[in-house]
């Protein structure tokens, strides 16, 4: 009696580093496949990573895959076959835990290359010593790249990457772009010596025609806020080349999350291109850019607030979000008076190169009181509840799509069995026949176009697949946010200021406001409710105060 296979999974593997001879997927591929056929493993799956790094499992999705496959014994596979163990991952931690808990499903890891077989007793313990070294040897990898870019940097060369605004890039060192090192000029010039700061010093540069040059596929030519801070603190335009100036971090509580820091402790080192602007100019710089940030330091927007409509709320002019903001406010006497938080156009100060003419302060809790207002009424309007609860109770029809889906399945089958008997004709041809040579090209031809009809009807059963997932997630999705609205009133109240945002940008796509302030006191104009269901296009609530009474249009709309 034939000895019935075991199946397998294969898992390959390379980073950006690593595309040489010998690392490459299918030579990694071949390798395996060899191995298999010699162990008469039968192939079930293969699942590929390129340019992935194996610091981590986070951020490989074939991987990932893989793992929910053996979770779910979706082929009952026996081994999981990679051509080396630094393949399967470099971090040691990782590794094992990985192995482990593939091995509590009965599945174990076999490295081609290195001969390791983690069902045997020696197994594992070669494949701990072995993660190990693997962890070890990226470190210093990583090590031995930064030495020589910190190297690179004290010799005073560019250390790669694309050239601070002012620069070009030629043959690795950096040369002066005289068409734009003129606003570099004219930015450093007029920040240290006129009383005018970033935001000025955009609205400046753009009444001037003063643009940015289009480059990096960019097509935005105005200086932003942003990047104008970014050239009055890059040191380069000085003649410096500094290295380090932010650093990578490890998040507390985490394996393998980190985060980018800034780096008080760089270096920074005479370069060897020529300056822009002289480095007593630079200097100049940075002490107004120390001195702005300590005068402001005490009115910060406060990172604490959470500003429930920010970036929900539109501007009426421009259509980009208003953001929360903060400014304390005083007495005649200098005394502080209170601290006031409004919503104000994110365009108002040209951030990221945009303008807007809006300079309205809306106040946040007349807004958001508002807004909190007309959904508590909406909820409560029979009208609207019945429709609401008659929709929950709606079945999605994936009737038809689900007919289409088995007739394909079915052709699928049928083409795989076509395919298996052209491949079976092929097999039995008698090399010795005068028309072999005919009957074998006519089979190929027949082969070839069964590869595309399979081709054609996998891709087509994928998406039929998909169009049945989303009707389900959205009906899904409907009855989510239907039974929050019908106890927001009750949820709303229980909730603190992060809970409270959360649920607002699950039921709101935006907010519209009225140009000026209503007669009422009020902003609201319209609230966009992320409801994909309800057939009529608007209600209207009534806004309070005093005796005006301000209509607000609620549109129920698909989301896109």
């Amino acid at each position: 009696m034939e000895k019935k296979k075991e199946k397998v999974y294969i898992y390959t593997r390379v980073s950006t580093l690593m595309q040489i001879d010998g690392y490459s997927l299918d030579a990694q591929k071949n390798r395996m496949k060899a191995f298999a056929d010699f162990n008469q493993f039968e192939i079930v799956g293969e699942y590929e990573d390129a340019g992935k790094s194996g610091k981590s499992i986070e951020g490989r999705p074939a991987f990932s895959k893989m793992l929910e496959d053996i979770r779910s014994g979706k082929d009952g596979i026996s081994y999981v076959l990679v051509f080396k163990l630094s393949r399967f991952g470099r971090n040691a931690a990782d590794v094992l835990s990985t192995l482990q808990e593939m091995q509590d499903f009965g599945v174990n890891l076999i490295c081609v290359e290195d001969g390791i077989d983690s069902s045997k007793d020696s197994g594992k313990l070669m494949i701990s010593v072995l993660s190990a070294v693997a962890e070890i040897e990226r470190e210093n990898i990583r090590v031995q790249t930064m030495e020589g870019r910190l190297q690179k940097a004290r010799e005073g060369r560019w250390n790669g990457g694309i050239a601070p605004y002012g620069y070009q890039l030629r043959d690795g060192k950096l040369f002066i772009d005289e068409e734009e090192a003129e606003a570099v000029r004219v930015i450093f010039d007029q920040y240290v010596n006129t009383g005018i700061g970033a935001n000025g010093l955009a609205k400046y540069l753009e009444q001037h025609g003063i643009h940015k040059s289009t480059r990096n596929y960019s097509t935005n030519r105005m200086f932003h806020v942003k990047a104008i801070r970014e050239i009055l603190k890059n040191p380069v335009y000085c003649g410096k080349i500094a290295y380090g100036r932010s650093k990578t971090e490890k998040v507390k509580g985490t394996r393998n999350t980190y985060r980018r820091i800034k780096n008080d402790q760089y270096l920074l080192a005479d370069g060897i291109h020529e300056p822009i602007i002289s480095e007593e100019l630079w200097q100049a710089a940075q002490v107004k850019l120390i001195a702005q940030a300590k005068r402001y330091e005490r009115i910060e927007h406060g990172k604490d607030k959470i500003h429930l409509l920010t970036g929900i709320v539109k501007c009426p002019i421009c259509g980009a979000g208003m953001y929360g903001n903060k400014c304390i406010k005083y007495k005649k006497s200098g005394e502080k008076y209170k601290d006031y938080y409004y919503y104000g156009c994110k365009h108002r100060n040209m951030q990221l190169g945009h303008k807007c003419t809006y300079r309205k302060q809306i106040e946040e809790d007349v807004l958001d009181m508002a807004v909190v207002e007309v959904i508590s009424r909406i909820t409560q309007k029979p009208e609207f509840n019945e429709k609401m609860r008659a929709k929950i109770n709606i079945e999605v029809d994936t009737g038809a799509i689900d007919q289409v889906i088995g007739e394909m399945e079915t052709q699928l089958k049928k083409a795989y069995l076509t395919k298996s008997n052209i491949l079976n004709e092929i097999d039995s041809l008698d090399p010795e026949d005068r028309y072999y040579n005919q009957k074998k090209r006519d089979l190929d031809d027949r082969l070839y176009k069964m590869y595309d009809k399979i081709e054609a009807c996998e891709e087509n059963l994928i998406e039929s697949k998909a169009k049945r997932d989303l009707l389900l997630a959205d009906k899904i999705t409907a009855d989510n946010i239907m039974n929050v609205l019908m106890h927001f009133d009750l949820l709303f109240s229980a909730m603190n200021d992060l809970e409270r945002r959360q649920l607002i940008e699950a039921l709101v796509e935006a907010v519209d406001v009225f140009e000026e302030r209503q007669p009422n006191g009020q902003w609201l104009k319209s609230i966009y409710f992320k409801l994909p269901i309800i057939d009529q296009d608007e209600l209207s609530v009534g806004l309070e105060k005093d005796s005006t009474v301000e209509c607000v249009v609620l549109m129920l709309r698909k989301n896109t």
